[in-house]
């Protein structure tokens, strides 16, 4: 594929649709520093995973509660100007973490659950607006492009921040002495400049809005309710890759340095690939890309169960960067042609499935953050570490058949 040729097509698409992604483009700059090193640092400050954990479980209670006072909001707000507020609040709320001096676990509590409530904000109204400015046939495209430069960002931030730490710790300027956490809040100031320009470039788009505005229901179609099942076990996994990644290495191989150099390694390919999937892939291969995710990630878990060493991390994190963003290619157009199909079997606004999806991600995520937590407090944090990944590896291989028959029981329609 020649770059003047990818150019010229993605100048081809709509502007709503190239307006998002250069927003996204930008905000993906951020989003590694919220997923990964916000992790990181909160282990370098308290060497405590389940500390890390329950910092996670606040946040996605925070993505929960924003998903519901989001819907409340869209009576007022246009889902641009919510998006807009959502990036922000985002990097505002990592950087007010990283300036606290004391790390308490009430204080984890409360950053987890504001960076979850921002950070909500973010992503239901990113599905709504992506929801209303694709379509079936192009959505292949849209999630590759974008799963491209996450996956490019998840390289080169962990790379340039990892070495930024490295090099600045212990080093004096000016008679003031840095350190690896001095490090980090200057660059959450460089977060948040990258956020204020992803929403510049936001507020150039025109974007539709919804006509109803009435979100909350309780009883849905069983095809929905089969989508909520996959969401469960989606999110049952996602807690897991944001916060075992930064634990593992911090444990078993370094500091954030290494960090950085795991990620960039595993994330090389997988960006090129996902791009060129979404570019070539048809509806009906996502399937395959799905299942071939699926079974990558139980081999990383299995080999850090297996292992539970350096070099089963390393082999972890490699499956665990690779099935990111193919999972997401597949899983994401699933998602919005379902929405498609049952907003018009229901008659209901789209963003009333958007908002329980946010729920049925959560009831996966809290079952595996507590999972973990029980499995820690119970036994060890070193087994912990070790099997409630595995259980969830192997539990995510479900969601192959689960989505199979979805895309079957709408094609059938």
């Amino acid at each position: 594929m020649k770059s003047s040729g990818e150019i010229a097509y993605f100048q081809s698409q709509p502007k709503a649709i190239r307006t998002l992604l250069v927003t996204n483009l930008l905000f993906a700059m951020v989003l590694p520093l919220v997923e990964i090193f916000a992790g990181a640092y909160i282990m370098r400050n308290t060497g405590s995973p389940s500390w890390v954990v329950v910092y996670q479980l606040c946040m996605y209670i925070g993505v929960v509660v924003s998903a519901l006072v989001n819907g409340l909001l869209l009576r007022y707000f246009k889902s641009s100007q919510l998006y807009a507020f959502g990036i922000l609040v985002s990097a505002v709320s990592l950087m007010v973490m990283m300036f606290i001096r004391s790390v308490s676990l009430p204080m984890l509590c409360t950053t987890g659950f504001l960076i979850g409530l921002s950070t909500g904000f973010f992503w239901t109204n990113r599905y709504l607006l992506t929801l209303y400015a694709t379509d079936d046939g192009n959505r292949n495209y849209f999630f590759g492009f974008e799963s491209f430069f996450f996956s490019l960002w998840n390289i080169v931030v962990p790379i340039v921040v990892g070495t930024f730490l490295a090099l600045i710790d212990g080093k004096t300027v000016g008679g003031f002495t840095f350190s690896v956490n001095s490090g980090y809040r200057a660059i959450t100031v460089a977060a948040l400049a990258i956020s204020i320009c992803a929403c510049l470039v936001l507020s150039r788009g025109t974007f539709r809005s919804p006509e109803s505005r009435n979100f909350f229901y309780f009883r849905f179609h069983r095809l929905w309710n089969k989508m909520l099942s996959l969401a469960g076990l989606k999110g049952m996994v996602q807690g897991f890759l944001v916060t075992a990644p930064a634990i593992l290495i911090m444990k078993f191989i370094g500091g954030e340095g290494s960090l950085g150099l795991i990620q960039g390694i595993g994330g090389a390919l997988t960006a090129i690939l996902v791009y060129i999937l979404g570019r070539i892939a048809r509806p009906e291969d996502r399937m395959k890309i799905f299942g071939f995710g699926l079974l990558v990630f139980f081999i990383g878990t299995l080999s850090n169960c297996l292992l539970f060493s350096a070099a089963g991390v390393i082999v972890f994190i490699l499956c665990k960067v690779m099935f990111q963003p193919l999972h997401d290619l597949a899983y994401m157009p699933t998602m919005m042609k379902t929405i498609d199909a049952v907003s018009r079997l229901e008659n209901r606004d789209e963003y009333a499935y958007i908002m329980s999806h946010e729920v049925g991600l959560f009831v996966g995520r809290a079952f595996g953050m507590v999972l973990f937590i029980i499995m820690a407090r119970l036994m060890s944090e070193d087994i912990a570490l070790r099997y409630a990944l595995l259980i969830v590896g192997a539990l995510q291989l479900l969601s192959l058949p689960l989505a199979q028959n979805i895309i079957k029981d709408i094609d059938n329609r």
